[in-house]
């Protein structure tokens, strides 16, 4: 889901560890430059945009938050080589198609989709993209492919790429909280006190709890 609202939430991306599948070796074009801050010069020449290798049927790269946290947005700020976004940008091709998992080890497969991107074209898919993502884990991760075998839409590039200048992951630092200013405790009983961000329902409850807020406990008969 797209939204076009940014909340008082903390950017748990910031400097943060990242990796990248295929990076090319000595330039300044790292994994971590997704995550440094900077993304005012959306270029190569400009240092602040992570690149991955031309040629290749896929392209992932992810952040390790440090620790499993609860997440509201994340907002991805692709590459323009500082010129028009529109249909005759080359970037646009890029950047069609793309998915963001969130998950609790390094594999996208392993966690939960955020978003698949299935109906832009390069007219009208939008530079810089918010995507609502109300879920809890330890690793974003970035996504695109094109396959040999797979037909894609017309529009998109030949190959896969990452080409990301920033990807801002907003959300809760603290753990047990929830709400627009991370304030409010999660319910008691809470497995592991984990609670949807924005209404604080329960993840999951404790043993001998159940209910929305793990209120209710078990009676056995």
């Amino acid at each position: 889901m797209i939204v076009t609202v940014t909340f008082g939430y903390e950017n748990l991306a910031l400097q943060k560890p990242a990796w990248q599948q295929f990076p090319y070796w000595n330039k300044p074009w790292g994994a971590d430059k997704a995550v440094d801050g900077l993304y005012s010069d959306r270029s190569a020449d400009g240092g602040q945009c992570t690149i991955s290798k031309d040629d290749q049927q896929t392209a992932t790269w992810r952040v390790d938050l440090g620790e499993v946290h609860s997440i509201r947005l994340i907002k991805i700020y692709y590459r323009t080589d500082n010129v028009e976004w529109d249909s005759s940008n080359d970037y646009t091709a890029r950047f069609l198609g793309m998915s963001v998992y969130v998950s609790n080890t390094t594999e996208k497969n392993e966690g939960v989709l955020c978003f698949k991107d299935s109906k832009y074209t390069r007219t009208t898919i939008p530079n810089t993209i918010t995507i609502e993502c109300i879920k809890h884990g330890r690793y974003v991760i970035y996504y695109n492919e094109r396959l040999p075998w797979v037909t894609y839409p017309a529009g998109y590039s030949q190959y896969a790429f990452n080409e990301l200048c920033e990807l801002e992951i907003f959300g809760c630092s603290t753990s047990g909280v929830f709400g627009k200013h991370c304030n409010v405790p999660c319910p008691q009983n809470c497995q592991e006190g984990h609670c949807d961000i924005v209404n604080g329902t329960c993840l999951g409850c404790v043993a001998g709890y159940k209910g929305e807020r793990c209120k209710k406990k078990y009676v056995f008969e």
